[in-house]
C-alpha cells in the first residue's frame, strides 16, 4: 500500500484577508497560523507547504488584554557586549504594530525551516490598505472579542 502525497499542482494558491480591527491578539494568531499551515485543508501534509498566503489589514486596531502593553517586554540582542535591548509593546504598537502581530503570528509556526518558508506567506499591514488585490484575496472572517460581539447585537 502506497502513501499518497498531493502533487503541487493540486494544492494552488488560496489568498485570504484577514482584519484584525478588534480581535484580540493571541486568538488573530493562532487562526492566521492555522490557514498559513493549512491544517484546514483536507490534503494537509505536515512537511508540505499548501501554498495559502494570508494578508493581516488593520495590525494597528488589534486587541491587546490584560497589561502586557506595560508588562511585555521585546528582546533583542545586537552580538556585541552589553547589546541587549529591550522594547515595551506599548513602543513596539506605536512605531511597528504590523511587526508585533507577526512576531505573534510567527511564534505559532514550526520553529524550522518549514516555519520559515510559511512565513514567507504571511503579509501583515497597519492600515486597511494593501497591494495584493490582483491575487483575489477571500475574506477568511474571524471571531471578534466577546465585548464586540455582545456590541454588535
Amino acid at each position: 500500500m502506497s502513501t499518497y502525497f498531493p502533487r503541487a499542482a493540486e494544492l494552488g494558491q488560496s489568498w485570504y484577508v484577514v482584519d484584525a480591527e478588534g480581535v484580540v491578539l493571541g486568538r488573530l494568531a493562532s487562526r492566521v497560523a492555522r490557514l498559513l499551515r493549512g491544517k484546514d485543508n483536507p490534503r494537509f501534509t505536515p512537511f508540505l507547504s499548501t501554498g495559502e498566503h494570508v494578508v493581516v489589514i488593520n495590525a494597528a486596531k488589534v486587541k491587546i488584554t490584560g497589561q502586557k502593553l506595560q508588562d511585555k517586554q521585546y528582546h533583542r540582542f545586537t552580538g556585541y557586549p552589553g547589546g541587549l535591548r529591550t522594547q515595551q509593546m506599548r513602543q513596539r504598537m506605536a512605531a511597528h504594530p504590523e511587526r508585533v502581530v507577526q512576531d505573534a503570528i510567527e511564534g505559532m509556526l514550526p520553529k524550522n525551516k518549514h516555519g520559515k518558508h510559511l512565513a514567507e506567506h504571511l503579509h501583515v499591514y497597519a492600515g486597511a490598505q494593501h497591494p495584493h488585490a490582483a491575487q483575489k484575496p477571500q475574506a477568511a472572517r474571524l471571531v471578534k472579542s466577546r465585548a464586540a460581539a455582545q456590541e454588535s447585537k
